[in-house]
C-alpha cells in the first residue's frame, strides 16, 4: 500500500481568523485615556496685532510659590497646604472689600432667559502660581487641586444662594454666568530655581 500524503492546511483562512480576532480585541478593549489638568489657554494674538502691555495692580495678584522643599509661600507668608483653599477663597471673593485684596468692580452678566444684571465682583484678580524646578510633581498637583477647589466652592456657594441649587445642577447659561462672575484665573510661570538643594 502506498503512503497517504498529509493534507496541507490552508493558511490563508487561518490568517483571516487571526486578523478578525485581532480586530475584535482592539475594538473591545478599553484604551487608557490620558488624564491631566483642564486648562483653557487664551487665543493667540493675530499676527498684525502688537502684544498689549497690561499693568496689573499688585493688590489683584495672589502669589503662590512652591520651593524645592515643597513648602508654600503665599503672599509672602509660609502656609500649610490645608490653609491654601481658605486663603484663596478670601482673596477671590474679598467680601470685606479690603484694600489689600482685589478691587471689586461691576460685571455685566447674562443669566438664563437673557436676563442681564450688573454684579459686583473681583473680576481682575489673578492667582500667580510659580514652582521651583525641584518641586515634587505630587505637591504641584496638590496645590493645583486646592486652588481649583477654591473656585469650585465659591461657584457652588454663589449658585446655592442665588438659584437654590448646586453649580453642577445649573443650566449651561447660568453656569456660564457664574463663571463670568468668578472666572478661574490661575497663571503659571515657568519653573525657576528659588534656592535650596534637593
Amino acid at each position: 500500500m502506498g503512503k497517504r500524503e498529509v493534507q496541507e492546511i490552508n493558511a490563508s483562512s487561518m490568517a483571516d481568523i487571526a486578523f478578525l480576532l485581532l480586530i475584535f480585541f482592539l475594538v473591545t478593549t478599553t484604551m487608557s485615556v490620558d488624564s491631566g489638568l483642564s486648562r483653557q489657554l487664551p487665543p493667540p494674538l493675530p499676527p498684525d496685532m502688537e502684544k498689549p502691555n497690561v499693568e496689573i495692580k499688585e493688590r489683584n495678584i495672589f502669589v503662590v510659590l512652591i520651593n524645592s522643599q515643597n513648602q508654600l509661600l503665599v503672599q509672602g507668608e509660609l502656609l500649610d497646604i490645608k490653609q491654601l483653599k481658605t486663603k484663596a477663597k478670601e482673596f477671590i471673593k474679598n467680601e470685606a472689600n479690603s484694600v489689600n485684596l482685589p478691587e471689586i468692580l461691576p460685571v455685566e452678566v447674562t443669566f438664563e432667559g437673557g436676563i442681564t444684571e450688573t454684579v459686583m465682583t473681583t473680576k481682575n484678580h489673578i492667582i500667580s502660581l510659580q514652582n521651583d524646578v525641584g518641586t515634587q510633581y505630587q505637591k504641584y498637583i496638590e496645590v493645583q487641586n486646592e486652588l481649583v477647589a477654591a473656585y469650585n466652592e465659591i461657584r457652588n456657594e454663589y449658585s446655592t444662594n442665588r438659584f437654590g441649587s448646586t453649580y453642577a445642577a445649573l443650566s449651561e447659561e447660568n453656569k456660564k454666568a457664574v463663571q463670568d462672575i468668578y472666572p478661574q484665573k490661575i497663571s503659571e510661570a515657568e519653573p525657576k530655581k528659588y534656592g535650596g538643594n534637593k
